[in-house]
């Protein structure tokens, strides 16, 4: 006897064998016993779901003289003659080669003949959806009232190409993917029948790559088997399904996480080198990037994924070094290249674009890229992130460096020329930001600054709300979180109200003179800067006013977000402590409304007017 796969050696012949599916055998099974058997039935679903399989049992089940629980007996005359093969009481038609209207014109002649054997004529149409238009229409009328010896079966895996002519004449069945658990025990089932050995990390990686379906669960499961001599195992599947190795893909994905996109691209071209397809490390990428996301939100990612000890230890420890939004951004990269790679000229470029994309979120501009430089930001300021203030030339700074008496007295460090300080005496100047695990460095450059701070600070908001309990929002009003709150509420959003630095002044501090106050703003950011505690507030703070009401430093922003943003506490806490780093002991961060600081704009343009005088505000 040929060699049969596995699929049809161990195909079920009674309801109780069926994997999942129980709503559909419940229905067939009650319609059995009651003898309420339907005229037409539609299976539809996805491929290797048993739509065929249930639809040979059925009609087996509704000839057998004595079914046992409405499974066929297979021991009466009836099933013997029907299961051999060669009964012509159960028809099948391949619609796909058969889609003729002759073809139904012929079998609407046919079905006017009574059984052989058993009590009803069975005629099991499968892929009925390449059936032609006039196909349809020459099988319409008998579909609608056949004899009452004649049962139709129509399989699909696409329904909607059926007209709505046939469908309202069918008891639809909609067949579901079966679950990976009843994949991983079929597969069990079906090896150990057949005394192959196997490991559990093995099974669960072909059930998962037969993507629900059980006939190709079982194909890849055949085709393993004979591969492996001895005990098959995790690496036999891998090697049988052509993927890329493990521990490749996961240098790959790990180097993306981490920004670093030398090094991804780098790992992609080793693995490419082996000979491996693009489509092929695409998915295996992909399926990486979703093991990633299982093990960074799921509790028991250990168990859903399955894996060897050591290989969940080294996807785990990418996941912990990851950001949720940085494996999102990636993942949704990655997937839609697989959309472009069927009209790619080179899919190797294509794929490789991709993952330097992946690598580089600071060359974007959208919010998914914003959020995961974000998160390298926050994940390098936890580690000690290095804050560089990039000078010019030696010959530059040179000419443009103040003499050694005005070196004291000057805000600004000798460094930076005079043409380069804002009104503000605040130096313009590029940061240079190096990110945990990445080689290349950020620059923002200062016109940027306030733009990248508005759209930074909302998302920066969500994120500090994910880690410390937010003085906005919960039940408590922000006027109950303490000193400094902000009125409103959540989205409600005001103004902030005055900030007093817990502590008052030394008794030995006077006030500051005009100078000093001139110099405040210029010494606050440079002091702030470097005492390399929050890059991200540093950045926020480069395009704030400022001013002094008496003693009290007022800085003021017209983005509703960084205002919101710096009144956190922990935030003021930086603040306060670079201000009183320069003798600053009382200050406030407000929300510059529209049409005010009038006055403020023309104290500031008197004061540039006559640079050479002393003006007292009173």
């Amino acid at each position: 006897m040929a060699y049969l796969a596995f699929y049809r050696t161990f195909r079920p012949t009674t309801f109780d064998e069926v994997v999942r599916q129980e709503h559909i055998v419940m229905i067939l099974r009650n319609q059995i016993e009651t003898g309420r058997i339907g005229h037409a039935y539609l299976f539809c679903g996805p491929r290797g779901t048993g739509k065929t399989t249930l639809a040979k049992i059925f009609a087996r089940a509704i000839n057998c003289e004595n079914p046992q629980n409405g499974s066929p007996c297979g021991k009466c005359p009836t099933c013997l003659s029907l299961a051999g093969g060669s009964a012509l009481d159960i028809s099948e038609i391949d619609a796909a080669s058969n889609n003729g209207v002759d073809e139904m014109r012929d079998l609407r002649e046919k079905v006017q003949y009574p059984p052989v054997n058993g009590k009803y004529k069975v005629y099991i149409i499968d892929e009925v959806h390449m059936l032609t238009q006039s196909a349809f229409n020459a099988v319409l009328k008998t579909l609608e009232e056949p004899p009452r010896h004649a049962v139709f079966i129509l399989a699909t895996t696409e329904p909607q190409k059926i007209p709505a002519t046939i469908l309202s004449r069918c008891m639809r069945f909609d067949f579901k993917l079966i679950p990976q658990a009843d994949l991983e025990n079929l597969i069990k089932d079906v090896l150990g029948k057949t005394g192959k050995e196997y490991e559990d990390e093995a099974v669960a990686a072909i059930a998962r790559a037969g993507n629900g379906s059980a006939r190709d669960s079982l194909s890849i499961a055949d085709m393993c088997a004979s591969y492996s001599r001895g005990k098959l195992t995790y690496e036999d599947v891998n090697k049988v399904l052509g993927k890329a190795d493990f521990q490749a893909i996961g240098e790959i994905a790990s180097a993306v996480v981490e920004g670093n996109a030398g090094d991804a691209l780098t790992a992609t071209e080793n693995v490419l080198s082996t000979g491996k397809g693009v489509g092929v490390l695409l998915r295996d990428l992909l399926d990486y990037f979703n093991g990633l996301a299982i093990a960074k939100t799921c509790r028991n990612a250990e168990q859903i994924l399955n894996l060897p000890k050591e290989k969940f230890s080294a996807l785990n420890a990418v996941a912990s070094g990851a950001g949720g939004h940085t494996i999102l951004r990636a993942t949704e990269i990655l997937a839609a290249v697989e959309g472009e790679l069927r009209f790619a000229v080179d899919g190797r470029i294509t794929l490789e674009t991709a993952i330097i994309k992946a690598a580089t979120p600071q060359t974007e501009r959208d919010d998914e890229a914003l959020l995961a430089r974000i998160e390298l930001l926050e994940r390098a300021v936890k580690e000690g992130v290095k804050v560089q203030i990039r000078q010019g030339s030696e010959e530059r700074g040179a000419q443009n460096r103040a003499p050694a008496s005005e070196e004291a007295k000057s805000p600004l460090p000798s460094s930076a020329p005079a043409e380069n300080v804002n009104k503000l005496g605040a130096p313009r100047e590029d940061i240079s930001r190096q990110a945990l695990g990445g080689n290349g460095q950020t620059q923002v450059p200062r016109e940027e600054t306030r733009r990248e701070a508005d759209r930074i600070a909302p998302r920066l908001t969500e994120l500090e709300e994910g880690f410390a309990p937010s003085p906005f929002g919960g039940s408590a009003p922000a006027a109950n979180q303490g000193a400094g709150g902000i009125t409103g509420g959540g989205d409600n959003f005001e103004q902030s109200t005055l900030f007093e630095q817990s502590g008052a002044a030394p008794s030995n501090v006077g006030s500051l003179s005009e100078a000093d106050k001139r110099a405040a703003f210029g010494k606050f950011i440079r002091l702030f800067r470097t005492t390399r505690k929050n890059a991200v507030l540093f950045t926020l703070c480069m395009d704030l006013e400022s001013f002094f009401e008496g003693d009290k430093f007022v800085l003021l922003t017209e983005s509703e977000a960084v205002c919101r943003s710096l009144n956190r506490e922990e935030n003021r806490q930086f603040i306060g402590e670079a201000l009183r780093e320069i003798g600053v002991f009382s200050f406030e961060i407000r929300l510059k409304q529209k049409g005010e600081n009038k006055y403020e704009k023309a104290l500031g343009e008197l004061r540039d007017n006559f640079k050479d005088n002393d003006i007292e505000i009173k």
